[in-house]
């Protein structure tokens, strides 16, 4: 894997993610990957978990994807998203830890670790 090849995969993502096509998203993922939505989830497994839990979000705004590390098959990505198709906007700041499979076109280990703006992040809040 090389950076060009992750961003790739991001690319994507982000179009499957956009226009919600759940047959596309599907397919940027093993037959049997483990799909965790966060770091404690217990993860969705194989295609047919990746579909029962492919969000149904409101408009992806922006999405803006940096790759921070790539070290054999696996690769660590930064995004900052909005969401909203009003005024209004969420965003989200992500890192996906990212365990590619031996094709190097699939994902075979998704690890999500998002925050957002003015929500705890510490056990007292």
């Amino acid at each position: 894997m090389d950076h060009e090849a992750v961003l790739d995969w991001v690319r994507r993502y982000e179009a499957a993610w956009r226009k919600n096509d759940l047959d596309a998203a599907v397919e940027l993922f093993s037959e049997d990957v483990a799909y965790l939505r966060s770091p404690y989830a217990e993860p969705a497994m194989g295609r047919a978990g990746v579909r029962e839990i492919w969000p149904d979000d409101q408009p992806v705004r922006s999405v803006r994807a940096r790759i921070v590390a790539v070290e054999g098959l696996n690769a660590v990505v930064r995004l900052d998203v909005e969401y909203g198709a009003t005024a209004t906007t969420q965003e989200y700041r992500d890192l996906w830890l990212l365990r590619f499979a031996r094709d190097e076109r699939r994902v075979s280990r998704f690890e999500e670790w998002a925050y957002w703006p003015e929500k705890p992040y510490s056990a007292t809040d």
